[in-house]
């Protein structure tokens, strides 16, 4: 069937069995494809023919669909004319593995993180019905997406909207961990309730046999009807919003799902379809372990083994704080359904009671956390960057403002590669540089992490950041010394004219730079930061001596440390050349190294940015 596809239109043109054919292919190729790519996995597979369905029902550009997250949108890029370059998806150059704009006409909003398919969608339906655009607009949305405050924004607004616009909300029980808080036990009882269905539409048959006679009596049915819901769910949250609720449904049943879609798509009035899915559906392993399969490395297709879990910077920050929690009963966790990710599995299970994931609700979790703090507690708050950038205003005003001492474990710092533009973690320095009275350190190795964060909980006060990145360590350089504060010397008897500074992943790449630089007759010498906020002047004048420094960065160069370096070197009257090289916009999918050195913040980009600098600046002076 899939040869057959190339447009939603091309839907129309098979049977409701051929439809059922081409969902077990579209599964078969995405598990192919991740197996091959590495990727989202699970979410892709519980999605499949909820996409086909809607596809079916609104296979018009005119109608635009809005995907929560989009890690779920595989089916959706294979559907709408990209099969042929799924091959490609997270590879340099290829497909995003999230919704694009840029993209593809199909993709109607860029996304990448939760909750906010809602409140785009009700711009999009609002424009539409501002200029009298024909088409319908829908939001797909999780129930792990649903924890996430903006989403209640969203349709705190959507259910004032005058005409029609659908909302779809794909309940699969998971976000990545399992979900948690009282929404989740929410949509629970209503899947536990389908006593409802069959109770709703007796009454409904019943009332609509009789004559509706006069305003008293067309109440009267409403109350009655809503008395069913009452009466089953104990609650009418949708509703009360000012949404027609419609469901639950089974999400894989094909013509169940267009039935529902085509007989909602022309009420002019918000709509919210609940359906159930199967996170993983089709692929056994993912069944069964939707948590790992949420996100995956490459892996075999017929074992569902991927390759052995090495230690990485978040296992063993996971395993670095057990150990300290064991001995200081006052040290909590708090993340935002990030469990498996930030590696805190082994804490929720050895301490129950210290440890809250609080949903996809990243300022939630920084706010709660300042709460603990200043209630006596140690708590230790681990967010992937990408997703601190939510938390800016409670880190300024929740957190910091009130002097609560907490840590911020900043997960995914720096480039993260393969998930693309929304998942780089390379904006953290640049806003945390703005805010006072913080301490950020940046490891560089395992022992580094330790040591840092053993600092943070016992030696700093107030708000206390260490960011680390995705994966291992790196190469820690054999000669690396610190007979100086942070200071990399190697083997020289003299203070070089240039100086390398960096911090957290890249000093590896700098030493490697100035050996480069060595070998090439340049005498350089290489300064380490930790902490990086705020940057200490008793740091920088260790290398006043220098003509010429070099700052390099994985993150912003717009009010990046770098910047903030420069300022103080200036204030210390230091007159000789500065050069940063940093990251200066959007950074696209790719494999973390090639991202890097495309960036020229790999040893040979480094080591050939100061080579031509320092020739520019020579030329200058003569």
């Amino acid at each position: 069937m899939l040869n057959r596809i190339h447009s939603p239109q091309d839907l129309k043109n098979l049977s409701r069995t051929e439809l059922r054919q081409l969902s077990e292919e579209i599964r078969s190729l995405i598990i192919q494809t991740v197996s091959e790519n590495g990727g989202h996995l699970a979410s892709n597979l519980g999605a499949v023919e909820l996409t086909i369905a809607l596809h079916y029902v609104f296979p018009s550009l005119s109608d635009r669909i809005v995907w929560d997250v989009g890690h779920q949108a595989y089916t959706h890029k294979i559907l709408t004319g990209r099969r042929e370059q799924i091959a490609t998806i997270r590879k340099e150059g290829g497909l995003s593995g999230f919704p694009n704009r840029f993209e593809s006409p199909w993709d109607s909003f860029t996304v990448g993180h939760a909750s906010t398919s809602i409140s785009a969608a009700l711009g999009l339906a609002q424009g539409k019905y501002l200029s009298g655009e024909p088409g319908n607009v829908v939001a797909v949305i999780g129930d792990g997406a649903l924890t996430g405050g903006m989403a209640y924004e969203g349709l705190n607004n959507a259910g004032r909207f005058p005409g029609n616009i659908m909302v779809i909300l794909n309940d699969n029980t998971m976000s990545i961990s399992e979900n948690v808080g009282s929404m989740a036990g929410y949509l629970a009882s209503i899947r536990t309730k389908p006593g409802y269905l069959r109770a709703k539409s007796r009454v409904e048959r019943a009332l609509d046999h009789v004559p509706v006679v006069g305003k008293p009596l067309h109440r009267g049915i409403s109350r009655a009807k809503s008395a069913v819901k009452h009466m089953m769910y104990k609650s009418t949250l949708f509703e009360d919003m000012g949404f027609f609720y419609y469901g639950p449904f089974d999400g894989h049943n094909i013509d169940k799902l267009i039935e529902v879609f085509e007989n909602t798509k022309s009420i002019p009035h918000p709509i919210l379809i609940h359906v159930l899915t199967d996170k993983g559906k089709g692929y056994p392993f993912a069944e069964q372990d939707p948590g790992t399969f949420h996100g995956v490395s490459p892996f075999d297709v017929e074992t569902g083994e991927t390759p052995a879990a090495k230690d990485s910077f978040s296992s063993i920050f996971g395993s670095f704080l057990c150990e300290l929690a064991e001995k200081d009963n006052h040290i909590c966790a708090v993340t935002a359904a990030m469990e498996l990710g930030t590696g805190l599995t082994e804490f929720a299970k050895k301490f129950p009671e210290r440890f809250f994931d609080v949903g996809i609700a990243e300022e939630h979790a920084v706010t709660f956390s300042a709460g603990l703090a200043v209630s006596g507690q140690l708590p230790v708050c681990a967010l992937y960057s990408t997703f601190l950038q939510r938390g800016y205003d409670q880190i300024l005003h929740d957190a910091v403002l009130q002097k609560a001492h907490l840590v911020l474990a900043v997960d995914r710092a720096g480039i993260v590669g393969e998930d693309g533009e929304t998942h780089q973690g390379i904006y953290d320095t640049a806003f945390l540089n703005t805010i006072p009275n913080l301490t950020v350190f940046s490891p560089v190795t395992y022992e580094d992490l330790r040591m840092d964060l053993k600092k943070a909980l016992y030696e700093c006060e107030g708000v206390v950041v260490v960011r680390y990145p995705r994966g291992r360590q790196l190469f820690k350089p054999h000669d690396y010394v610190t007979t100086r504060s942070y200071y990399y010397w190697g083997k020289q008897d003299r203070d070089p004219d240039i100086v390398l500074v960096t911090y957290g992943r890249l000093f590896s790449f700098t030493c490697r730079a100035c050996e480069i630089l060595r070998e090439q007759g340049m005498e350089a010498a290489v300064l380490r930061l930790d902490p990086i906020l705020p940057v200490s002047e008793e740091s920088v004048k260790q290398i006043t001596f220098a003509k010429e420094v070099f700052f390099f960065e994985e993150g912003m160069e717009q009010g990046g440390i770098g910047e903030h370096f420069a300022m103080v070197l200036n204030r210390l009257g230091w007159d000789g050349a500065y050069h940063l090289k940093g990251i200066k916009g959007f950074v696209k999918h790719a494999p973390m190294m090639e991202i890097l050195h495309h960036l020229g913040l790999d040893e040979t980009g480094m080591a050939e940015f100061v080579r031509s600098e320092c020739s520019t600046w020579q030329k200058k002076r003569d």
